[in-house]
């Protein structure tokens, strides 16, 4: 049976890099996994008040709710002044509360990310990484996935133009179907 994963893009820009990339990991991922994207757009700022006072907005009930239902969870990240985006650093903090409830505890994540620069995000994917662990979800530990100058690998339809860059995301997906298969259910 298929393992439910929920495809988190970190970058809210509607021509995202990382987007893009998401999008061609899906397209050479094996079978066992089925992959929804789940958007962090919408999600209001933190705030510990709203949960202390019963009153979380709507969108971080439904986040919360989408994510405890997955297997595992993807992250395509891009690197914000050495960082993963603010967006994405809210998605994991509305996730993560209220104490003793968080949805990522003992869930499967990978990370994956992608820049115009050399060093394909490395940074935030880095960040994401070190806050997962923090969290007590077990992260897949490699292949480690950092796409530099990823515009260039792009055709202009937007899609990756080249089959080394689809092999190492079809590796990159192999992987983590095994990992996922291993570490699913244990929370």
């Amino acid at each position: 049976m298929a393992k439910k994963i929920a495809l988190i893009v970190g970058s809210l820009r509607k021509d995202s890099l990382n987007r893009k990339f998401a999008n061609a990991l899906v397209e050479v991922a094996p079978p066992e996994l089925q992959f929804e994207f789940v958007d962090i757009g919408d999600l209001p700022l933190y705030n510990q008040d709203l949960d202390d006072a019963g009153t979380p907005p709507a969108a971080w009930t439904a986040f919360r709710d989408k994510l405890r239902g997955v297997d595992g969870i993807a992250i395509a990240t891009p690197e914000y002044n050495r960082a993963m985006p603010g967006a994405l650093k809210n998605a994991i903090d509305v996730g993560s509360r209220p104490w003793g409830k968080s949805i990522w505890n003992a869930k499967p994540v990978g990370v994956i990310s992608a820049s115009i620069g050399a060093v394909g995000g490395f940074a935030g994917n880095m960040n994401v990484r070190q806050c997962m662990v923090t969290l007590n979800a077990p992260v897949m530990p490699g292949p480690e996935v950092y796409i530099g100058n990823g515009s260039a690998l792009l055709g202009e339809d937007g899609k990756v133009n080249n089959e080394k860059t689809r092999a190492v995301l079809a590796g990159w997906a192999k992987a983590f179907a095994a990992w996922v298969e291993t570490n699913a259910s244990k929370g």
